[in-house]
């Protein structure tokens, strides 16, 4: 009976220890998961440049400035406006316009 255990123990031991070290190593290590977090930070923040720059564009199109357009709620920040350039930047990174691409820094 003692010995029925011990073996039944035994594999019932090698099968968690084989579907822990399975489960360790299909998920994601830790820095892909770091690097998905970062593309992920990247698209958003590329949004909310497309959308502020949007809105910059529409306050150009009727004042023919881009003075004193208001981002809020874009996560962005204008600092620098005149009648034909502007700089806005989030926390990480700038975009220079019109037509510039973002670019990692403050403006």
């Amino acid at each position: 009976m003692a010995r029925g255990f011990s073996v039944i123990s035994l594999l019932a031991a090698l099968l968690i220890g084989g579907w822990l070290l399975t489960a360790q190593q299909s998920s994601p290590s830790r820095q892909q998961t770091t690097q998905a977090v970062a593309e992920a930070q990247q698209a958003a923040a590329g949004l909310a440049f497309q959308q502020a720059e949007a809105q910059l564009e529409q306050t150009h199109s009727l004042s023919g400035t881009y003075v004193r357009t208001s981002l809020a709620g874009f996560g962005v920040t204008l600092v620098r406006a005149d009648a034909s350039t502007y700089c806005i930047q989030n926390a990480t990174a700038h975009l220079s316009g019109p037509g510039g691409a973002p670019a990692s820094g403050p403006c």
